[in-house]
């Protein structure tokens, strides 16, 4: 598990399914999703984005940090990212969360019957946003960005010089396009629209699909071979 310790107040960690948490589930070995834990240090709140396969071990890993869960923020719908039930697979995630923390969470208004469908969640719960709204935990800003493709509402982060950008892009590759929901249209818009993010802004991807965990946005567009499509 990562932490970057950028400024005093921001709490940022990754942690990464199959080792970090939810060892002993071959799902989550295979899959290797990343999840991320943002927050301020000196309030003690801090949101998780995707906390699936083993919600309850994610909140007691950032309790050990004397840090609070106050929130979630869902990328996608995918059961991977948020639990539920999808194309043969049933995963933990939010729904069993809310069973622990009473939290909102936050999704574009685009996923929201696509998130309620995966994880019958009570809609009371989920707070629907637009692009370039700011979720403000404690005293940490993030910026929510709306980048459609991989799925109708898919989006991704901006804090403190990083970029959490779910299963829209990785380090190598982009998301897939041929899922429900999946647009290829709108995913080369929303790339293009990541290409423009500061150099050297660092993403944090979805999943481990490469050897590195994180890289400078410079190295990212110059490397993805995804970018000399668009």
């Amino acid at each position: 598990m990562n932490i970057a310790p950028d400024n005093d107040r921001l709490y940022f960690r990754q942690f990464l399914s199959g080792r970090d948490f939810a060892q002993g589930d071959q799902l989550a070995q295979q899959m290797v999703n990343f999840v991320y834990a943002i927050g301020d240090r000196v309030t003690g709140d801090c949101v998780l984005v995707d906390p699936a396969y083993s919600p309850g071990e994610l909140i007691d890993l950032v309790a050990v940090d004397d840090m609070t869960v106050t929130g979630v923020l869902a990328t996608h719908y995918h059961a991977d990212h948020v639990g539920g039930s999808m194309m043969g697979l049933s995963i933990d995630g939010i729904t069993t969360l809310l069973d622990k923390v009473d939290c909102p969470i936050h999704v574009q208004s685009e996923e929201t019957e696509w998130v309620r469908k995966t994880t019958q969640i009570s809609p009371d719960h989920l707070v629907e946003h637009s692009s370039g709204d700011v979720l403000t935990v404690g005293q940490i800003d993030i910026t929510l960005l709306h980048t459609p493709g991989h799925t109708p509402g898919s989006q991704c982060f901006l804090v403190d010089g990083k970029l959490v950008a779910g299963d829209t892009l990785f380090l190598d590759g982009c998301g897939r396009t041929d899922l429900p929901g999946s647009d290829g249209n709108q995913m080369i818009e929303s790339l293009g629209r990541l290409a423009k993010v500061p150099g050297d802004t660092i993403l944090y991807p979805g999943h481990k699909y490469s050897e590195a965990s994180f890289s400078p946005m410079s190295h990212v567009v110059k490397h993805n071979y995804i970018f000399d499509a668009i």
